[in-house]
């Protein structure tokens, strides 16, 4: 079996082929940073109970092998202590680290909450209050300082405003340190209260200190909370007042560019130029063509790579389908699967510079659309990328394909052609009837007892440059169906919408594109990626993948498992709109079906 793929499963992608790294059952939030002696130390919050419950700690755990097998977990926290939970890791030039978290010092055991949902008023969950503490390490992780010591965090409006006046702080945090401009800074999350949804009011803040890079006695390290003034990073104008789990990175030019969640439909980001005192008013994340991002209430990151570049995690989809719930502030947690990545460059802004983030790519995904995996860590060793993700239950360490990031960078330059796995091309103006080669199944029977099915993961792409003359729905684009309707459709529905359908005799899935991407007499580009993978199809037209827009929550789709294949008659129909086809006998990559629109081929 591939090393890399613990799960037996042929998709790298897949969560079951990663290297799990080790819990007490509940894990969350496994972020990793490289030691001085060459290890991975990892810190994480765990607990032999469920998230919240009695006995959630932080432990820290050490690989030496790129995050394959991990030592012993060791306490940096015990679990017969008050909570402590939500650690992130600092590694200063000296080789110490540093792990910040939230301690119940105060063993506070309630808190005063909203009702409903409430019952009684008070919420027993006390896993995100307390006090804003850290911990060291001067052996590479292996023990931790008995003594604790508090970060001092000044208090704003929101604090002000919680039920306890501000007497008792309720934060957490899951952005990791950073370093610029010669201080360190950590990410806070500020809480307001909890009611429906848990957190029902946040903001973003940064814990400045210009002096623990190079201070030996920790009592003797300065702290300044950021920004300026009685606010912390909020969602946009006219948004609602969760604003969360901010991830920052540093431009080249200095600058401080911040991503973070809401519950809105949207992430939200906002620029910093003068570190981290002020910042730009948040705005929903846009594309470079000015569409909004779609993001549920979960952790989204970027991360600035050794190249420059800057990858971005999230799970693309949302809108005002969150936005107008009418269970909101709850209904906005779900749907954390699959996992997709943007890659990023930097441009000139007006203020400086700024970040274009490319069409997105499945990253990481799991069979059961329930799985939910977030609070990922990016990690680079000797060219090679790793992301770290949790269920919350199981933590793990995926290898990440290098060319998949190299084809997301590439994104707003590459140009050319790609011919792997190409079944078919025809080149000229239909209409055609030509011969169709078989394209690969989706799933067989098993060899081996029980002869249960098979999963191959395999998946087909459809390629066509065409020209429609009228906005008649039904026309049919490309045909390989039987009688019984086993094979596959490509048809205008009308409404400058592109659907397809697939039907191997038993079962029957189809997705269509987003409306008004087709215009009747203007040539267009689309891709359809049937991947079975994550048994997702996607639409890719005219060189951008379709999201949902504000047609509905989600762009892509899935299909059926039990669909076996997408094979019908051997022969194609090929309609006169279209003037020029290619079928691939796997899924092309978003990146790769932008390449060969910006190719110009058949133009």
């Amino acid at each position: 079996m591939n090393d890399d793929l613990l799960g037996g499963i042929p998709d790298p992608r897949h969560l079951n082929n990663g290297w799990q790294i080790p819990s007490e059952g509940y894990c969350d939030q496994p972020y990793v940073v490289k030691t001085d002696d060459g290890a991975w130390l990892c810190i994480m919050t765990t607990g032999a109970g469920h998230e919240g419950a009695t006995g959630q700690h932080v432990v820290s755990t050490r690989s030496t092998d790129c995050g394959r097998t991990w030592s012993e977990l060791v306490d940096v926290e015990p679990a017969d202590g008050p909570e402590a939970s939500y650690a992130v890791l600092l590694k200063v030039p000296s080789g110490r680290v540093y792990a910040f978290y939230n301690h119940n010092t105060d063993n506070v055991r309630r808190v005063k909450a909203d009702n409903p949902p409430f019952g009684d008023g008070y919420c027993t969950r006390v896993d995100s209050l307390g006090h804003y503490v850290f911990k060291y390490s001067d052996d590479h992780g292996r023990s931790w300082s008995e003594q604790r010591f508090d970060v001092p965090v000044r208090e704003m409006d929101i604090d002000r405003q919680n039920a306890d006046g501000g007497r008792l702080r309720y934060f957490w945090n899951v952005g990791k340190p950073f370093v610029a401009h010669g201080a360190a800074f950590v990410s806070l999350h500020k809480v307001g209260g909890f009611g429906d949804g848990f957190f029902t009011s946040n903001e973003g803040v940064l814990i400045r200190s210009e002096n623990v890079l190079t201070e030996g006695n920790p009592a003797k390290i300065n702290w300044e909370t950021l920004p300026e003034g009685e606010r912390g990073l909020r969602a946009p104008a006219g948004g609602d007042t969760v604003a969360s789990e901010h991830s920052y990175s540093v431009l080249s030019d200095g600058s401080f560019y911040c991503v973070y969640r809401t519950i809105d439909g949207h992430p939200a980001c906002a620029y910093s130029r003068d570190g981290g005192r002020t910042w730009s008013d948040p705005a929903y994340k846009k594309f470079p063509d000015g569409r909004l991002f779609k993001h549920p209430r979960a952790a989204n990151f970027a991360w600035r790579c050794a190249n420059g570049h800057y990858l971005y995690w999230f799970h693309n989809h949302g809108g005002r389908f969150i936005r107008e719930h009418p269970a909101q502030r709850s209904h906005a947690y779900e749907d954390r699967n699959p996992v997709w990545l943007c890659g990023g460059v930097e441009t000139d802004g007006p203020e400086g510079r700024v970040i274009q983030w490319s069409e997105p790519e499945i990253v990481l995904y799991d069979d059961d659309p329930y799985i939910r995996m977030s609070y990922p860590d990016l990690v680079e060793e000797d060219g090679q990328y790793y992301l770290t993700e949790t269920q919350k239950d199981v933590a793990r360490v995926h290898c990440i394909d290098p060319s998949l990031l190299q084809g997301l960078w590439d994104q707003f330059e590459r140009a050319d052609l790609t011919r792997e796995g190409q079944l078919l091309e025809v080149d000229e103006p239909g209409p055609a009837v030509v011969d169709m080669p078989a394209l690969p199944p989706f799933v067989r029977r098993s060899g081996l007892s029980p002869y249960g099915t098979d999963d191959l993961r395999t998946g087909f792409s459809l390629e066509l440059w065409f020209q429609l003359d009228s906005s008649v729905a039904g026309r049919v684009l490309l045909d390989t169906r039987l009688e019984n309707g086993q094979g596959f459709v490509l048809q205008h529905k009308g409404n400058g919408q592109l659907e397809l359908v697939l039907d191997d005799g038993r079962t029957r899935a189809s997705w269509d594109s987003d409306p008004r991407v087709v215009s009747v007499g203007k040539r267009h580009h689309a891709v359809v990626i049937v991947d079975g993978g994550p048994n997702v199809i996607s639409f890719v037209v005219d060189g951008r993948l379709c999201d949902g827009g504000d047609f509905r929550q989600f762009g892509w789709g899935r299909f059926s498992p039990y669909l076996r294949h997408a094979n019908g008659s051997p022969r194609l129909l090929i309609d006169g709109a279209i003037d020029l086809l290619r079928v691939y006998g796997r899924a092309l990559r978003t990146s790769e079906a932008i390449s060969n629109y910006r190719s110009g081929d058949g133009v």
